[in-house]
């Protein structure tokens, strides 16, 4: 089984890596950092390549398919910070800037695989589960994540038997946080917690896990799944 994870040098990413790889699969990992791929790379060990592409280029993202051969699965979890914050602080900047950074790539990379990927394979993104939350502050990230999910079922349709699905995960601590200063950071974990039946937030390898099983299970299609630790049912 061969496996492209695009953005797969840290977090989420890495560690689906490590997991796909520990159960004997081939996986390239891309990430737009050479330094950050070729460490990747290394940790992961002898089933794992890697080739630094940023994901907003499509050109590039198509030069990068035309080199891989065969692919069996796509994995997609690029993102960017922000925009989060109040309606009334957004700027149309920082709205483009999400677009560009994860909807954009997410769907155009998908586009740059389909004469690689194996009819019998699979996309699957990752988006987050800002998408269906209350939360205030988070309406433009939900916008995006939730433009992404709500393509998930046409697209499991159109490219059948190619299973499309998504990932939506909660807070997880990874770098995507790495922003705010430890003590906020800290406290802010130590909120969603209180919020979470399981009493935590997630970790990345959490989110490999769920994508590990959509990936490996041929009669999943056109799903969104989240994994946030039930925080959404207390919210």
């Amino acid at each position: 089984m061969r496996v492209v994870i695009i953005g797969g040098t840290t977090g989420i990413g890495l560690a689906t890596a490590a997991r796909l790889a520990g159960d004997g699969a081939e996986v390239v990992i891309t990430g737009r950092s050479a330094e950050r791929v070729a460490a990747a790379v290394k940790q992961l060990g002898d089933r794992a390549s890697g080739e630094a592409v940023d994901a907003r280029d499509t050109e590039a993202m198509r030069g990068f398919f035309s080199r891989t051969g065969v692919v069996d699965h796509l994995i997609i979890t690029v993102t960017g910070r922000g925009p989060a914050g109040p309606l009334r602080s957004l700027t149309q900047e920082a709205l483009l800037g999400a677009v560009q950074n994860k909807l954009i790539p997410h769907l155009l990379t998908a586009q740059a695989a389909l004469d690689v990927l194996d009819p019998e394979g699979s996309i699957t993104f990752v988006t987050a589960a800002s998408a269906g939350s209350a939360f205030p502050g988070v309406s433009a990230l939900a916008a995006v994540n939730g433009a992404i999910e709500s393509a998930v079922p046409g697209l499991a349709v159109e490219l059948g038997p190619i299973r499309v699905n998504a990932v939506s995960p909660g807070v997880i601590d990874t770098e995507w946080w790495s922003g705010l200063p430890a003590e906020a950071r800290a406290a802010m974990f130590a909120d969603f917690a209180g919020l979470s039946p399981v009493g935590r937030v997630g970790r990345p390898e959490d989110v490999a896990a769920t994508i590990a099983y959509v990936v490996g299970n041929s009669f999943v299609t056109g799903t969104v799944l989240t994994v946030d630790g039930g925080g959404r049912l207390k919210a």
